[in-house]
């Protein structure tokens, strides 16, 4: 995939962007990539397959353009519970009030809604709360009947058809992918996306349920969005490529003070584990329709990044917004500027991680350590399946990473991780020719120049997954210049 147009990062982080309405054109979709999104998400909650269809088609285009790899994000929509529809369309819940959640598909009216989950019945019990539009309402469960549930309105106001509800109390007995999520999940590994974000993740058998459906060929992603997933978050995101802080749900399902924290937990697990973990939701939301985001949205995302995050999220910002680009551009602002800070790369590096005990995991934190004390201005990381690039992303050098691999899929899927900038180049047989491309790359992408040093890791034997054992340091010398006989 050699570079036509050049596209270099001055930043770690990665920027994840929505496609939608505000976004869904060749001509939006490149000026976005060029002004700082790393990879596009596709939100299958919206939109139909030929629309996303059309936006993958744009993005392979727009990389076959630039010879630059780009991610895709497929984010299945996952099992949404709702109520059911209203004969005037809403009513007013008046606090206090009783109001009756039952199987009943008879338009709802003040007393009683339908709820067509069975399941949410089943495990109800007296006490617990029901959540409704995102928690603008607040429901108390008093009796759980054999169809039907009597509640208390403790969180009153208006309830229109078909909202969301949250159960936050128990964990209910149903699959984290629906008969469409399934639908949509074999059309968009058929259409080759790089990521699968799984959606209300509650256990994890759910995530061991997708992996054996994607079978390797992409990513599975995870997002953290349940309190019932917080339980089992050591186990979930070992079995993970990587996660999402989807700050929505979880935001309606915990207390607000206890959002933070999930935060904080989730990143600092996911990096410990070596999995890109990505902050997402409202994170400049105000610019959907504002051309700048508040002093707080921007100390946000900063905030992302002192925390460790791989990567942080635009989503209506850019499917739906009025200033896609702005968001976007700011985002990129944001995360150059934290990361020319002094007292970030001290927050960073006051946080080591121990190597992981394999010789591999010793060889990525030794580039670390190397990079560091010889200054060396680029990391070059041959890697099969990306492995090597993670293992020395979660080492967060002061070096940035040039993740070389000859699978573009692989290259693809290493856009979402910290530091690594993805180049595809052709397979080496020995040492010295892996140094000797190396050299040529970290040169052409610029990364390096004349007279400047490189850290070089890989494989021997090359093209074998998993055996990453060698670390090279070398110099970027001056090609020989033709004499004057020389014919051009």
């Amino acid at each position: 995939m050699p570079g036509r147009h050049h596209i270099l990062r001055r930043r770690r982080a990665k920027v994840v962007a929505t496609l939608g309405p505000a976004s869904a054109s060749a001509e939006m979709i490149e000026i976005l990539h060029k002004g700082g999104a790393d990879v596009f998400r596709l939100n299958f909650s919206h939109g139909d397959h030929a629309g996303h269809a059309q936006n993958l088609a744009w993005i392979r285009a727009l990389e076959k353009k630039t010879g630059h790899p780009i991610g895709v994000l497929a984010d299945v929509q996952g099992p949404k519970l709702r109520v059911g529809r209203f004969s005037n369309g809403h009513v007013i819940l008046q606090k206090g009030q009783s109001f009756r959640l039952d199987l009943s598909p008879i338009p709802g009216d003040t007393s009683r809604v339908q709820l067509p989950h069975p399941e949410i019945i089943a495990a109800a019990t007296p006490g617990m709360n029901l959540l409704i539009d995102d928690g603008k309402l607040k429901l108390r469960v008093d009796h759980v009947r054999e169809d039907h549930l009597e509640t208390t309105v403790t969180v009153a106001g208006r309830l229109s058809d078909r909202k969301g509800v949250n159960v936050p109390d128990v964990m209910l007995p149903i699959p984290a992918l629906t008969k469409k999520d399934r639908e949509d999940l074999a059309f968009a590994l058929e259409a080759g996306v790089d990521f699968v974000g799984l959606s209300f993740v509650q256990r994890p058998e759910d995530v061991i349920e997708a992996r054996e459906l994607v079978a390797g060929r992409a990513w599975i992603l995870t997002k953290l969005e349940k309190p019932q997933a917080l339980v089992n978050l050591d186990e979930i995101i070992a079995l993970s490529d990587a996660v999402m802080v989807a700050r929505g749900d979880l935001g309606v399902e915990l207390p607000p003070e206890e959002v933070p924290l999930a935060q904080r937990r989730i990143v600092r697990k996911a990096r410990e584990m070596g999995k890109p973990v990505i902050v997402a939701t409202q994170m400049m939301e105000s610019m959907i329709s504002s051309p700048t985001p508040t002093r707080a949205e921007a100390s946000d995302v900063a905030g992302a990044l002192f925390e460790g995050a791989d990567a942080v999220m635009l989503s209506a910002e850019t499917a739906a917004g009025q200033y896609p680009l702005e968001a976007v551009d700011m985002m990129d602002r944001i995360l150059t500027r934290t990361e020319r800070d002094e007292e970030w790369r001290r927050v960073i590096d006051d946080r080591p991680l121990a190597p992981e005990t394999s010789s591999s995991g010793a060889i990525a934190a030794a580039a670390r350590q190397v990079a560091d004390s010889s200054g060396a201005k680029v990391i070059c990381a041959f890697s099969h399946g990306g492995s090597t690039a993670l293992r020395i992303a979660r080492q967060r050098p002061t070096a940035p990473i040039l993740g070389l691999t000859p699978i573009v899929e692989t290259a693809r899927r290493l856009t979402l991780v910290w530091g690594v900038h993805p180049v595809v180049i052709a397979p080496h047989e020995t040492m010295t020719a892996a140094v000797s491309g190396a050299l040529e790359t970290a040169r052409r992408e610029g990364f390096a120049t004349w007279g400047d040093e490189i850290v070089v890791t890989a494989g021997v034997p090359f093209n074998t997954p998993g055996t990453t054992n060698a670390l090279r340091v070398a110099t970027v010398s001056r090609a020989p210049q033709p004499s004057a006989g020389d014919e051009n």
